[in-house]
């Protein structure tokens, strides 16, 4: 084996962008903006991802010969917020058998339910040695801080396999996401579908509107500070219903604008020239991530138009092979989106409570795979 150095790291202020970026953007990924320097760090500096949040960076950088050939972002977290994978049954179950679950080992993206790389590793010779010695620290980590687990949430596949192969027990999970069959235009999509979900998505389209709201798209140096004023209005409305607090500050999306301008997607919905709903996407290479939504009114179909018809929308006239819509919600279903598999690799130290989640996986995996099957027979699309 080569001489590869592991170097824990608790702030990205200790590895230059070109090092990180480096690992995350290369032929063989899709650009995502959420492992970028600018976003993560943006959730450093604005003081949402911290040890005071939950959020103790602990990301593994391996060096050869002085050079960052491989990274994997990795928290250290005392808590399960924020995740979108949910193991706080098996937190419980843990607790009441007299163990501590917490802290634990989280490779994610904070806030951020989007499949992702997350072993990243430079274009080298030898890349096989660079995964092998990424996954030997972080294994190493969770051992020496005597960690309950490690938790690799919203994997890419071959990852999950891989880390499967080392140990790793493997949960299964499902979004709803959009995919591009050549569109190319929305009528083109609509015709995909069968005419009674064509009719609806129509009336739907035409209703949301309805009472003067007029939507802009914008992106670049489009978005201002006044708009972030806005929409972070209509989050922290949202957060606070559906969650019960916000994870992020308004400092976070002024950072996201400095810094990753030309990878926002910014819709926003005016009444009597007022600011009154917006919804926040993020743009890779072939897809279109959309975020989160908030509105300060009620307006029937609002919510389906900006953050799904229009996404759809963006995609087809981009060029851009998918939309994925963030976390949960089979209504998603009737409007063209379809069950799509996420994937989670979990270590866990205790080898009695491992064999309980072991069991307990097989069982959910089964049932999460029944679901797709059923769920996509409600599909809107015309059926051969």
């Amino acid at each position: 084996m080569r001489d590869y150095r592991p170097q824990i790291i608790s702030s990205l202020a200790e590895i230059s962008e070109q090092d990180w970026n480096g690992c995350c953007y290369n032929a063989t990924t899709r650009h995502n903006p959420f492992l970028s320097y600018h976003f993560l760090n943006a959730l450093e500096e604005s003081g949402c991802a911290t040890a005071e949040t939950g959020w103790q960076a602990q990301h593994i950088i391996l060096r050869r010969d002085d050079r960052v050939v491989g990274i994997m972002p990795l928290y250290l977290k005392n808590h399960s917020r924020g995740e979108y994978v949910f193991d706080h049954a098996w937190a419980n179950a843990y607790h009441t058998a007299g163990g501590h679950y917490y802290p634990k080992l989280q490779c994610s993206l904070p806030f951020t339910p989007v499949t992702s790389q997350k072993l990243l590793v430079l274009p080298v010779e030898n890349q096989q040695e660079v995964y092998d010695n990424l996954l030997a620290a972080a294994l190493t980590l969770t051992k020496e801080l005597e960690v309950s687990s490690l938790h690799v949430t919203f994997a890419e596949q071959q990852e999950w396999d891989f880390m499967a192969e080392h140990g790793f027990l493997k949960r299964l999970d499902q979004q709803f996401h959009w995919l591009n069959e050549g569109y190319v235009t929305f009528d083109d999509f609509l015709m995909a579908l069968s005419s009674r979900k064509r009719k609806n998505i129509r009336k739907e389209r035409k209703q949301a509107v309805i009472g003067g709201i007029d939507i802009e798209v914008l992106t670049g140096t489009e978005i201002t500070e006044e708009h972030w004023d806005h929409y972070f209005s209509f989050y922290l409305d949202t957060s606070n219903r559906k969650w019960g607090q916000a994870y992020l500050n308004r400092p976070f999306f002024s950072l996201l604008g400095q810094g990753m301008a030309d990878k926002i997607v910014l819709i926003m919905c005016k009444r009597d020239n007022r600011y009154i709903a917006g919804a926040l996407n993020l743009l890779s290479d072939d897809t279109l991530y959309g975020r989160y939504w908030g509105a300060t009114e009620d307006h029937r179909y609002l919510h389906f138009e900006v953050c799904y018809y229009q996404a759809i929308d963006y995609a087809i006239r981009h060029g851009l092979k998918k939309v994925e819509a963030g976390a949960q919600g089979e209504h998603k279903l009737a409007r063209g989106y379809r069950p799509t598999s996420t994937y989670s690799a979990h270590w866990i130290s205790n080898p009695s409570f491992r064999r309980a989640v072991a069991d307990y996986l097989v069982h959910e995996r089964d049932a999460i795979l029944a679901d797709q099957e059923f769920l996509t027979t409600f599909t809107p699309f015309k059926k051969d």
